[in-house]
């Protein structure tokens, strides 16, 4: 009588009936569901809890009256801001600086990480690698700092270097609104750059090397191994990142943004977050914020899913 004999102990799970689960002893996993306790309760109070406050932007909200007791005013304010040239330049901005981002912000942490790790001399790869994550310890107070006084028209060195070297006429970088949406994606790629590598070192330092062996005595060079071998590992990671970072083409950090900004640069660089922050915050328009923002919400998780069906899709992968 012919019997399949599992080859491992990992070939153990193929003889469950299909359809049934496994029962998972609650006691045995008691202590890990202990310590995701803490994450689960401060997610559900600080994540969903507040999702109560998103009927206001359907209200015209007052402080003294309180939620329950402002005056509903149905679509007004979301009628209001779509009808709303600012809203639309802060829209437009918010999407080119975060189209900016993607092209160049995401592919350069892969680069980096494929260049690393064509570096052998170990000790030279690791001061690399760890100059490279400090920028990502700075805030962003300081990275607008630095930038104001490197880029200063006739104090910062590159204006110096540039007028005694080249004779150049000193440039005021932070007020030019042809460079301006340029330096904030240089900003976050200086700064970003060598931390998001640390997931694709991960991805890269799993590899199995007897691939590049073999494809080294098949006679790949350098960079036929990277684009058959490293590329193929990595692209699940990247799927991942990206799908997360398209998520996101709606929203932009708003530290980055407010600390480099001036009113001088407004045409271009007002986005979504420092519009509300301006309107909501400075204005009190509470109710008229509270709107943009969901609607946001709403073009973000419809854009996360979006991709995800298409990526599993062409791809046959996503995020679930």
């Amino acid at each position: 009588m012919n019997q399949t004999i599992p080859k491992s102990p990992l070939e153990l799970g193929t003889f469950r009936k299909r359809g049934v689960r496994r029962k998972v002893p609650f006691k045995k996993w008691f202590p890990l569901y202990l310590l995701l306790t803490p994450t689960i309760v401060s997610l559900f109070v600080f994540n969903y809890i507040p999702m109560y406050g998103i009927i206001i932007s359907f209200q015209d909200y007052s402080v003294f009256r309180g939620i329950l007791g402002s005056e509903w005013v149905g679509l007004k304010h979301f009628i209001y801001f779509l009808n709303d040239a600012r809203f639309w330049m802060v829209m437009r901005n918010t999407l080119i600086i975060n189209f900016y981002d993607l092209i160049f912000g995401f592919t350069a942490p892969i680069l980096f990480a494929l260049l690393a790790n064509e570096i052998h001399q170990r000790m030279f790869k690791r001061v690399i690698q760890t100059v490279s994550y400090l920028p990502h310890f700075l805030s962003w107070v300081v990275v607008a700092g630095i930038f104001y006084q490197f880029l200063a028209p006739h104090t910062g060195l590159f204006n110096i270097f540039m007028s005694n070297v080249f004779g150049m006429t000193p440039i005021d970088f932070m007020t030019d609104k042809s460079m301006f949406r340029g330096l904030l994606v240089i900003a976050d790629i200086w700064k970003s750059t060598g931390w998001s590598a640390i997931l694709y070192f991960a991805v890269i330092a799993g590899i199995n090397r007897t691939y590049y062996e073999a494809a080294w005595i098949d006679g790949a060079n350098r960079f036929q191994q990277v684009l058959h071998i490293t590329l193929p590992h990595m692209t699940p990671m990247i799927v991942l990142l990206f799908l997360l970072n398209l998520s996101r083409i709606f929203g932009i950090g708003f530290e980055r943004v407010f600390l480099m900004q001036n009113p001088l640069v407004y045409d271009v660089s007002d986005v979504i977050s420092t519009y509300v922050y301006r309107v909501g915050l400075e204005q009190a328009q509470y109710s008229f914020t509270t709107a943009i923002g969901l609607t946001q919400s709403i073009l973000s998780f419809a854009l996360l899913v979006g991709s995800n069906w298409l990526s599993k899709k062409w791809v046959g992968m996503g995020l679930y």
